[in-house]
């Protein structure tokens, strides 16, 4: 087997507290239909939930549930006509310290490409195929381009330049509207927000036989008083550590500023709040979106 990397030592657990305030101003009563919501985080060895809430107005009701991916959901349903919707978020977690680069791969995917094992090709399968299989040539040239998978390279190494190649030479930018852009799009642009960038190295994964998915949450780089930041990123299945994370918009592999909270096969699936409403399309509501990721 090879050892990856060593770096660092753990730190002693963080509490944050997440604040996640999303607000739908009508300009005349609607019928609100039901809306999925996504903000509780995914708990695991390093991360665990101390308390939450979630506040909803108007009257509601909901129901909870686990989906295909493990995500936590709550699922709103509302009962009368409202000018106003808004869904109100807080989580306290303990988040331990990590060491990202601090993992081992199996000797048989050490390098790329490899095959994963039979059991493993099973249950990684729908999570192979390009999310936007369309985008393949141009995806292939791109990669050609940084000379990554025309050849044998260590697997992390070929990850790791895949990941900074998309920090080094695109250009960031926040996009307000709603979706993802398609890695052509991106690649064409030469610019996108953290989901595109998460989008392309996904499909770049994929297009190279590495089994990939998209992972929303918050990045605890902006855990200042009054401030927060939604953010997506990527991870990929490396027989042996199993699910590490990249993250393209940093050039980095993630770790304990990275809070996941729903991952899934497509970066369009896992918006954390997802919903219609009956009435008038013009004009159309307006939106206020609060997040603060708070030290304790």
């Amino acid at each position: 087997m090879t050892l990856a990397a060593v770096r660092g030592t753990p730190r002693d657990v963080r509490k944050l507290q997440i604040d996640h305030l999303t607000e739908y101003r009508f300009a005349s009563a609607v019928t609100v239909l039901p809306h999925r919501i996504l903000l509780r985080p995914r708990e695991s060895h390093v991360l665990r939930i101390e308390s939450s809430s979630l506040a909803i107005s108007p009257a509601h009701g909901i129901r909870w549930k686990r989906d295909a991916f493990d995500n936590s959901m709550a699922i709103a349903t509302f009962v009368a006509p409202t000018a106003t919707l808004t869904i109100s978020s807080r989580v306290i977690i303990a988040h331990h310290d990590e060491t990202p680069l601090d993992f081992v791969v199996e000797e048989h995917a050490a390098f790329h490409p490899f095959t994963y094992l039979a059991d493993e090709s099973t249950d990684l399968a729908p999570l192979l195929p390009m999310a936007w299989p369309n985008d393949r040539p141009q995806v292939d040239r791109w990669l050609r381009s940084l000379a990554l998978g025309s050849s044998r390279m260590e697997t992390f190494t070929l990850l790791d330049r895949l990941n900074r190649a998309i920090y080094r030479d695109f250009r960031y930018e926040g996009r307000e509207e709603p979706g993802v852009q398609s890695p052509a799009l991106t690649l064409s642009r030469r610019s996108g927000s953290c989901r595109d960038f998460a989008a392309l190295f996904l499909d770049a994964c994929r297009h190279l036989g590495l089994a990939s998915r998209f992972v929303s949450g918050y990045h605890t780089s902006y855990a200042t008083e009054g401030s927060g930041s939604t953010h997506a990123w990527a991870e990929v299945y490396l027989p042996g550590p199993g699910w590490k994370g990249f993250d393209p918009t940093a050039g980095l592999v993630t770790g304990s500023e990275h809070i996941p909270v729903a991952v899934s096969r497509h970066p369009e699936m896992v918006p954390p709040v997802a919903g219609s409403y009956l009435g008038p399309p013009e004009p159309r509501p307006t939106l206020n979106v609060y997040v603060r990721v708070l030290p304790i």
